[in-house]
């Protein structure tokens, strides 16, 4: 990302929560993967203590794809064809 990298991203997704949760609020909490080529245990422990919530590195298969995004995406909502 040109702006911010995915650690950045999380740090401050993570402090609008926490900003907004403080000010009375309820915010949903935003489920953060992180999809790196990075794939040492010491890259996905660093995305995990910064606040992300799962990890998944490239090359990225089907099958754990799909586990990761069960395990976050909400299973009451159903997906519908846009026309």
């Amino acid at each position: 990302m040109p702006e911010m990298d995915g650690l950045e991203a999380t740090r401050v997704i993570r402090n609008q929560e926490a900003s907004l949760q403080q000010a009375g609020g309820t915010p949903p909490h935003l489920p953060i993967i992180a999809m790196t080529a990075n794939a040492m245990k010491e890259d996905r422990d660093r995305c995990l203590a910064i606040g992300m919530d799962d990890f998944i590195s490239k090359p990225i298969t089907s099958k754990p794809l799909a586990a990761v995004l069960n395990r976050w995406l909400p299973h009451d909502q159903a997906f519908t064809k846009v026309t």
